[in-house]
């Protein structure tokens, strides 16, 4: 870490830049628990509701794209706190929404708000740290980040069973004013402006297109875009899967959901530990293998049996593997990058909210009465990851061959 800091003041940044990542998923799965009460009061089906959930992940995929270059020429905290604003607006037009497709509308403005944390996290942590301490910071990002799936939605199911979902917004807006005040009085800047930084569309185009022309940024963004349309087809799918396929009450998904996020804790910590004694690459590879062979398995058991006791483990080992994975690839990707870090950040962030669209938009159209469909989608995007990461590994010992 640079020398700016003191041991106090690096644990109040990553607390800081911890709760700023956990700005997303708090957004998701505080409100998961009210898709019922939101479909009753529009007269809409709950599946309806889930284009919600997918307004915010494009909201968020296309918001990261813009903030990279803005944070990149103006420095890390000017655009983080026009982010927080507009997300705070947009929070108060949710609660105020008269209709569904209003309320798609304003989840997508509040993304484009609320992804400016995700893309200044990783930035300044890019900033801060080397290589391995990078993957290390991420891993105890992603403790405090795992924390949102295991309060949220027990905190929004008790808030919209004493009000409504409508209630989610206003708190949700409150606690985007907390960080706005921490971020403007504590928070510094990690990054020097570079107005040599264009923001000129097609010269943004291009410099995206040169970060995506380096391979290892692609393979492992790319793979780890495979690894969030596991994650985000498994948060978008929970409410059908716990409250109307297995009939659990909206404080018993709360509880269920927040359990299985301790598992993203877990082996984001166990992460920790073994970087200690292996490397990126190899944990990144055994991960990959190990979430192909237990999606392989869930699938291949649904064929037989599906009840609770079943998929309520398989989803939490999932996770458990995930949090794994992402502070690994995130690194792996990031590593080529220093004065394009922020618009390298964004770009990962984008390509996985990317394959998180497409995995919620599946998940809408297919899991609508079985589990199946979504055991599919799983094994799939864990396939696919496999085989972007042994490619990887494949070019590697040709290139070490052809230079020895």
């Amino acid at each position: 870490m640079t020398k700016r800091f003191t041991t106090s003041s690096r644990t109040t940044i990553i607390l800081i830049l911890g709760t700023l990542i956990a700005i997303g998923p708090f957004s998701i799965d505080m409100y998961l628990p009210g898709f019922g009460n939101v479909a009753e009061d529009f007269g809409v089906d709950i599946s309806r509701v889930g284009l919600t959930l997918t307004s915010y992940l494009i909201g968020i995929a296309l918001g990261q794209l813009a903030y990279g270059p803005l944070m990149d020429r103006f420095g890390r905290r000017r655009p983080l706190i026009g982010g927080l604003i507009l997300f705070t607006v947009t929070s108060l037009i949710c609660a105020a929404s008269w209709n569904l497709n209003i309320l798609i509308a304003a989840r997508f403005f509040m993304a484009l708000g609320g992804c400016a944390g995700m893309v200044a996290s990783k930035a300044i942590v890019r900033d801060l740290f080397e290589k391995k301490q990078v993957a290390d910071v991420l891993s105890t990002l992603m403790l405090i980040m795992g924390v949102a799936p295991i309060i949220a939605p027990t905190v929004g199911g008790l808030v919209i069973g004493a009000f409504d979902w409508e209630a989610v917004f206003y708190i949700l807006a409150a606690f985007a004013i907390i960080m706005l005040v921490l971020i403007t009085y504590v928070l510094p800047e990690s990054a020097k402006p570079n107005h040599t930084t264009s923001l000129r569309p097609k010269n943004i185009l291009l410099e995206y297109v040169s970060i995506l022309k380096n391979r290892e940024f692609f393979i492992f963004a790319v793979a780890r875009g495979f690894t969030m349309g596991c994650l985000l087809s498994y948060v978008s799918s929970a409410p059908f899967i716990f409250i109307e396929f297995f009939g659990l009450t909206e404080q018993q998904f709360g509880w269920v959901f927040g359990s299985n996020a301790l598992g993203l804790i877990l082996g984001s910590q166990i992460n920790r530990l073994a970087l200690k004694r292996f490397s990126l690459l190899q944990i990144t590879v055994t991960t990959c293998v190990a979430l192909t062979i237990l999606t392989a398995l869930g699938l291949g058991i649904s064929f037989v049996e599906i009840n609770f006791w079943i998929v309520y483990p398989f989803l939490f080992t999932m996770l458990f593997l995930i949090g794994f994975q992402n502070p690994n690839v995130t690194a792996l990707s990031l590593d080529p990058f220093t004065k394009q870090a922020g618009s390298a950040s964004a770009l990962i962030g984008s390509i996985g909210m990317i394959f998180g669209s497409v995995a919620s938009i599946l998940v809408a159209e297919l899991v609508t009465e079985s589990v199946k469909p979504l055991l599919f989608i799983l094994f799939g995007s864990a396939v696919c990851s496999l085989l972007l990461v042994l490619f990887y590994l494949n070019k590697r010992k040709a290139y070490k061959f052809q230079t020895t």
